[in-house]
């Protein structure tokens, strides 16, 4: 007779072996092009999740989005106020409200270099062109006269004013950020709580891979001509992180040997001139870590990493000197925990 102990020895014996041959979770993974570039979004669950529904749900936020905060779409709401001369409110929907409320933080610690009213100033030098204008002195200070946070009033939740009737907001330097975040909340109503949202080179992680290995973001060399890897940032947390870089190196223009980058100091209208190449920032928060890597970037490294370190900010600067690729750190950077950088 086969004894009670005997049978529950086979039956764990047969659920280890079942187990030991459970195919492993797989990574799903969807891809589209969206805001002039492309998105990646990997994730998995060990819930069943319609890989469908997921991406329908993404399109249809990106057309959203869009129709709220796209500077290339004439009928988008951001647009549609550039497009109004006048001081009149201008309804807007919260989270523009709120997109110019985390800029205008960010512009205050970089003093005034970041700003999102500073798009005269780039309409202004040719940079949506294919032609750069470098404006004579006359025409940069009545253009500079349109720039400013100081002219932007948020009346309420849903109401702006421009105080200067000609002021135009360029939100292009924090919407991408924005937009991971707004794909990571889908993911999380869908009860993803493991994945990796990317958007042209910006992304944020959560949790780890099925193997629970971690997931790995490589930072592309700040090179014009070609396509390298400068290092790998390996994530060994499961909080959330956002990863985002800003560099002069992909938009510029070549004029009679000089280079000028896209990057434009909002207090003096002309394109930066220092050697800081690219910052990437981690940040528990997307849409902040866009803005802080291009205020920090606007900066450049010297008063970059000053600004970074009184206000917390983990940043890489890496500047260009010749041929080489200097990387300095911030403070925060350096305290990181369960990141390295390879």
């Amino acid at each position: 007779m086969t004894t009670p102990i005997y049978k529950l020895l086979v039956m764990l014996a047969v659920t280890l072996t079942l187990l030991g041959c459970a195919k492993p979770q797989e990574v799903q993974k969807i891809s589209g092009s969206a805001q002039g570039t492309t998105y990646h979004i990997s994730f998995w669950s060990p819930e069943p999740v319609e890989t469908v529904t997921i991406q329908q749900a993404v399109e249809a936020e990106f057309t959203r989005l869009d129709a709220q905060l796209s500077n290339y779409r004439k009928d988008s709401v951001i647009e549609q106020l550039n497009a109004t001369v006048s001081s009149e409110p201008f309804a807007v929907s919260e989270e523009i409200i709120g997109l110019i409320e985390q800029a205008r933080t960010v512009s205050v610690a970089s003093g005034g270099c970041y700003d999102l009213t500073i798009k005269p100033l780039f309409d202004l030098w040719g940079f949506n062109g294919d032609k750069l204008t470098p404006p004579n002195t006359e025409t940069l200070q009545a253009a500079l006269k349109q720039v400013g946070f100081n002219q932007i009033k948020v009346l309420d939740a849903t109401h702006i004013q421009k105080l200067n009737p000609t002021l135009r907001i360029d939100l292009s330097s924090i919407a991408q950020g924005y937009s991971v975040a707004r794909m990571v909340g889908i993911l999380e109503q869908h009860g993803i709580e493991n994945y990796l949202v990317e958007i042209g080179g910006e992304l944020q992680t959560r949790g780890q891979k099925p193997d629970t290995s971690p997931w790995r973001v490589a930072l592309e060399k700040p090179l014009s001509n070609e396509r390298t890897m400068q290092k790998v940032v390996t994530i060994n947390r499961t909080e959330p992180l956002a990863v985002m870089t800003s560099g002069t190196y992909r938009h510029y223009f070549d004029v009679n040997g000089k280079r000028y980058s896209h990057i434009l100091n909002a207090k003096t209208g002309v394109p930066v001139e220092h050697n800081t190449v690219s910052v990437t920032v981690l940040h528990d928060n997307p849409t902040q870590a866009d803005a802080w890597s291009t205020a920090l970037l606007c900066l450049g490294k010297d008063k970059g990493l000053e600004v970074a370190n009184q206000a917390g900010i983990a940043a890489l600067f890496i500047e260009q000197q010749g041929e080489a690729f200097n990387e300095f750190r911030s403070v925060p950077f350096e305290a990181l925990k369960q990141i390295t950088l390879e």
